[in-house]
């Protein structure tokens, strides 16, 4: 088992009967999952205000909770952070509105036929925001056509927030199944049990070992 550069906080030591229900629903049902807020558990405040800002932000919100699934696994994908790219919305997967062949295409997502033009839209907002793409008054004015502007508001908060996050995780050297074990909540296909994320991981088409090839905005 690797050995992540800020030591989780054991369960087992926390006395916080908040915490421990919201890790026990990060277990079950993910994004996040509990290995990354038993970092976060080291300062409270840190581990409530990520908590609260993704149930308000990600799970619930004004825009749609797809579109922002979409754009969170886009930076996944883009910066390459493993721990947040090999789970899923389990929201947005009951709902069939992701699926896994949409992910394939993410970085490549102007050329795909597998988005329609709103989600396209949605992910060029997330490369201009990820890798600080130049926009002009045209990138802007095919989002007003697509957003309102709370959710225009909202959805460049969230990517913001995650993008930072994920950046941060893919430096601390976690992984998945290391804390409260034994369920499979938000897990990609492939990546649901420990011994599956080693299988999935060691395939010569494993898609981190893709370096990603960043587009220009339009």
């Amino acid at each position: 088992m690797s050995k992540p550069y800020i030591s989780y906080i054991n369960p087992k030591t926390m006395k916080d009967a908040a915490m421990l229900a919201e890790l026990d629903r990060c277990r079950t049902y993910g994004t996040p999952r509990p290995e990354s807020q038993a970092i976060r558990a080291h300062v409270p405040a840190v581990f409530w205000s990520f908590a609260n800002s993704w149930r308000d932000v990600f799970h619930t919100g004004v825009a749609d909770h797809a579109i922002k699934e979409l754009c969170r696994l886009y930076v996944s994908r883009s910066v390459l952070c493993e721990f947040c790219g090999n789970q899923r919305s389990m929201k947005a997967q009951k709902a069939g509105e992701v699926i896994e062949d949409q992910v394939k295409d993410l970085i490549n997502f102007e050329a795909s036929t597998r988005y329609n033009d709103r989600q396209k839209v949605a992910l060029s907002y997330a490369e201009a925001i990820t890798w600080d793409l130049p926009v002009d008054d045209k990138f802007w004015a095919r989002l007003h056509r697509h957003f309102s502007e709370p959710e225009l508001v909202e959805i460049g908060y969230f990517i913001a927030l995650t993008m930072g996050q994920q950046r941060w995780l893919r430096t601390l050297n976690i992984e998945h199944h290391q804390i409260l074990a034994g369920e499979d909540g938000s897990m990609a296909p492939g990546f649901e049990t420990e011994e599956a994320l080693k299988r999935s991981k060691a395939q010569a088409d494993y898609w981190a070992k893709k370096k990603p090839q960043v587009q220009a905005a339009e």
